[in-house]
């Protein structure tokens, strides 16, 4: 290859980059709105020029391709034959809740797709790039492929492990404590930490507190803080100790009771007996035929320890109080198998995001977390 020939491959690769940074930008917006579903951007490009863009804003609702290729027969239908697609997951083959996008894309004669990665799923799995490949369109896929992976990392975990995706939380003072002894809650993290924490929420499926943690610090588990969708409650509470009477329970939503003593519904009270040999694994699995894609682990010490012991996290965020020390309390949780991703400051929070380094589907492209 000469050096011309070179330039002008490398120009077009990072043309595709460009694009395809935008549909995850866009497929980013819906974070918290579309599970079980993937977050998923589109944009269509003319000459260089984009010329529509779209985005899976709601469960159940039109998919990213529906929504661009709408945008694009309300302002420039005559280009649609003539422009590229790009898509951050490979376009959807089957009837699911709406009707194949790869059909669609073959209907108004999209000559070219470049998809920034390939789709586990089963029922897409390849299928789609097969679809649009057997319809003479011309595809590329795998641009971005890591970061598209990253986005879309809990939808990834859930599918080809068959667990949720889990998050672990927690606050620790500057000495390593996560409460101080004869205290019944102490307060480790500010005002502007705790909003974010309340945004994490709103990006999982559910939040997870043991039974001690509930009965200690009676927590309401919801995101008032923060606008979004408000997740799942869960508590893990193998002997079924924690009271009714608490105020996570005088809600209208569900919460879920894992245990190991019964199987059973009371209300908006859902109980699933865990095996008590396995609790972890199995509370996981029976979380993933609920649906439940992703969980944020919130506490105590005993509940984090045991999921760090069984391998079964993904992420840590840890947020670490500069500036507060106490004498005597319960020692913070020690990860193991970590890699650090990042940190980040507000006030006197120091905040650490860990992976699991045994997790593939998550990547390096921190700027997504």
């Amino acid at each position: 290859m000469d050096v011309n020939s070179f330039t002008f491959a490398k120009m077009y690769e990072q043309a595709h980059e460009v694009y395809m940074r935008r549909c995850l930008q866009l497929a980013r917006l819906a974070a918290g709105h579309v599970a079980p579903n993937p977050m998923v951007g589109a944009v269509l490009v003319h000459k260089g020029q984009v010329i529509a863009e779209g985005y899976h804003q709601q469960y159940g609702g039109p998919h990213a391709e529906v929504h661009c290729i709408q945008d694009a027969l309300q302002n420039h239908p005559d280009k649609i034959p003539l422009s590229t697609l790009y898509v951050s997951l490979e376009p959807c083959a089957h009837f699911g809740k709406t009707p194949p996008c790869a059909d669609l894309i073959i209907r108004h004669q999209i000559p070219k797709v470049v998809i920034g990665c390939r789709d586990s799923f089963e029922k897409v799995d390849g299928k789609g790039i097969a679809k649009l490949k057997a319809a003479g369109i011309e595809v590329i896929v795998g641009v971005l492929e890591k970061e598209a992976i990253a986005l879309n990392k809990a939808f990834f975990t859930f599918h080809q492990l068959t667990r949720p995706y889990i998050t672990l939380k927690w606050a620790q003072t500057a000495n390593g404590y996560i409460s101080e002894e004869g205290k019944t809650r102490l307060m480790i993290s500010n005002d502007y930490t705790n909003r974010l924490v309340h945004s994490w929420r709103t990006e999982h499926a559910a939040i997870m507190v043991g039974a001690n943690t509930a009965i200690a610090d009676d927590p309401l588990l919801d995101n008032r803080n923060w606008m979004g969708p408000a997740p799942k409650k869960i508590v893990f509470d193998p002997n079924l100790k924690v009271p009714v009477s608490l105020r996570l329970f005088n809600t209208t939503a569900v919460v879920i009771i894992l245990n190991t003593i019964k199987d059973a519904v009371a209300g908006n009270i859902i109980y699933l007996k865990m095996d008590k040999n396995s609790m972890i694994p199995d509370g996981l699995r029976q979380l993933h035929q609920l649906n439940i894609q992703s969980v944020l682990v919130e506490g105590g010490a005993f509940l984090h320890q045991s999921f760090i012991k069984a391998g079964m996290w993904d992420e840590a965020r840890v947020i670490t109080n500069k500036e507060l020390l106490v004498s005597k309390g319960v020692t913070a949780p020690m990860l193991s198998e970590q890699v650090k991703l990042k940190a980040t400051v507000l006030q006197n929070d120091e905040i650490i995001y860990f992976k699991n380094q045994n997790n593939s589907f998550v990547h390096a492209g921190t700027a997504l977390l």
